[in-house]
């Protein structure tokens, strides 16, 4: 549900070195090892473990380098493999990830390195549209406050409305955020899909529980660059 990459210790150099980073304009000057072997295993801070496929690292390379636009580039001399924590719907987990060695930093650029399970089935069916037809799908998440007391989501909008709201119902293992557009516009109105960030605060941290959008029924996706893949563990 978290950040799949993580910067160097420290963060990076510069605003320059920040675009290449977020545009994805990487260079490789080096070999790339091949897996030491098929299976990793994410272990929760928790409890409980999980077995998972380990992708390559040319694999995680190549979803780092996605540009080829001018500019400054960050170039990537080798890697290995090691460990990162990341944040999953059942709290921070230990996981393997490929370090990239970045030409001129001391500190590696880590990558996820096992690939998500595939999303179960949802136990309820989507809200879908509602009488009043505002309820409206999330955009994703874009973060949880350390504390787990408040998280902050993109909520879609169109341009005749006065903007997006998101409710909240707390249970003992979910927080089912509900997003919805709030009044109408009279006049003409473009098409296009509004993302806007809106912060919700909670009863109680979000620990283990499990964030829900009602309209999909499904797990709230984590929204910023470099995203997941349309999986969850």
């Amino acid at each position: 549900m978290g950040k799949v990459v993580q910067v160097p210790e420290g963060g990076l150099h510069d605003e320059a070195d920040q675009r290449a980073y977020e545009t994805g304009n990487f260079d490789l000057d080096g070999d790339l090892p091949d897996v030491p072997q098929k299976h990793g295993r994410a272990s929760w801070h928790s409890g409980g473990s999980l077995p998972l496929r380990l992708m390559g690292a040319q694999w995680a390379y190549k979803a780092l380098d996605r540009d080829s636009s001018p500019g400054r580039r960050l170039t990537v001399t080798g890697a290995e493999l090691g460990e990162m924590t990341v944040m999953t719907s059942r709290g921070k987990a230990t996981v393997p990830a490929w370090l990239f060695t970045l030409k001129g930093y001391d500190a590696p650029l880590k990558r996820a390195a096992v690939i998500p399970s595939k999303l179960p089935e949802s136990p309820i069916k989507p809200a879908g549209r509602t009488s009043t037809d505002v309820l409206a799908p999330l955009g994703g998440l874009v973060r949880v406050t350390a504390a787990g007391r408040s998280v902050t989501v993109v909520a879609n909008h169109g341009s005749c409305d006065d903007g997006p709201t998101v409710n909240v119902l707390e249970t003992r293992n979910s927080v089912v955020l509900s997003a919805a557009t709030i009044g109408t516009r009279e006049g003409a109105c473009t098409s296009e899909m509004r993302g806007e960030r809106l912060t919700v605060r909670l009863d109680r941290p979000t620990g283990n529980r499990i964030l829900l959008d009602a309209f999909a029924g499904r797990p709230v996706p984590y929204s910023k660059w470099p995203k997941t893949s349309p999986g969850w563990s």
